[in-house]
């Protein structure tokens, strides 16, 4: 093995933040931890394991079984309008939750990689294209061969919002998954004194969990995607790359698909 693929399978890790040593502060971070994620991903990965299991126990095979990301939340045009924005509010507040407690435990957010420069974009377009191809054939295989639910990014109506509506939701996963499970879960694993590799395989797992409501096949695909995305956090130190190259990929999935469903006959 050489050294640079030794240094990516195997890295070590770094300097700061410092293992917290005391018993009641470790506690305190293991207690911290169960409550961001119950009330936030890591419910959503115990609702969406529970949406698996009805799906599973249905006579239609999954394949044959859809699922919308982004659907109509009220029937009055404006008011569906407020509740997706709201939606999206929700997502940004649960990564505000993150950085604001690595804050208060004395942790800036810049050593997590939030502060911003110009070549972060770079970096994003090269994930987004890392990931997003062989995402998008992984899911078509994995649906047509039945592992997976037909996956509806929008079933928004074509309404003069729904564009601002599907970016600011993109943004919003983005922001708050990158945020809580990298930045603030990875952080508080190494504080716990995990491994690198056990962190990292721990948070793309909880990554995967949430995306169980789409089947087999995005539960996979998900945790390949927050293995990449948490070993590049891991080597560079930078959290940014990450939320463009997640909000680029969503963008792609939820703009282009309400774009191009009726056009493509592949299209679920």
């Amino acid at each position: 093995m050489t050294s640079l693929a030794r240094d990516w399978l195997r890295p070590d890790r770094p300097e700061r933040p410092e293992p917290v040593l005391e018993d009641d502060e470790r506690r305190r971070i293991r207690i911290e931890i169960w409550i961001v994620f119950g009330i936030t991903l890591g419910l959503s990965g115990a609702r969406s394991l529970v949406s698996l299991i009805d799906s599973l126990v249905r006579p239609e095979p999954l394949s044959r079984q859809h699922v919308a990301l982004n659907a109509p939340q009220a029937a009055a045009d404006l008011l569906d309008l407020l509740a997706q924005l709201l939606s999206a509010l929700q997502l940004l507040g649960w990564g505000a939750l993150g950085g604001y407690l690595l804050v208060r435990a004395g942790i800036r957010l810049t050593s997590v990689g939030l502060g911003w420069r110009r070549r972060d974009v770079l970096w994003g377009v090269g994930l987004t294209a890392l990931i997003g191809i062989p995402g998008l054939a992984l899911y078509f295989a994995a649906w047509k061969l039945g592992f997976n639910l037909a996956v509806q990014p929008s079933t928004l109506d074509d309404t003069w919002w729904r564009p601002v509506a599907l970016v600011l939701s993109a943004f919003g996963n983005a922001f708050a998954e990158e945020m809580l499970v990298i930045g603030y879960m990875l952080t508080r694993l190494r504080q716990l004194s995990f491994r690198e590799n056990s962190g990292l395989l721990a948070a793309a797992v909880l990554r995967g969990s949430y995306h169980l409501y789409q089947g087999f096949g995005g539960f996979v695909g998900n945790v390949v995607m927050g293995l990449v995305f948490g070993r590049v956090w891991q080597k560079t130190n930078r959290l940014w790359p990450l939320i463009v190259a997640h909000t680029l990929l969503d963008v792609c999935s939820f703009v282009g698909y309400s774009l191009l469903k009726g056009h493509l006959s592949f299209l679920p």
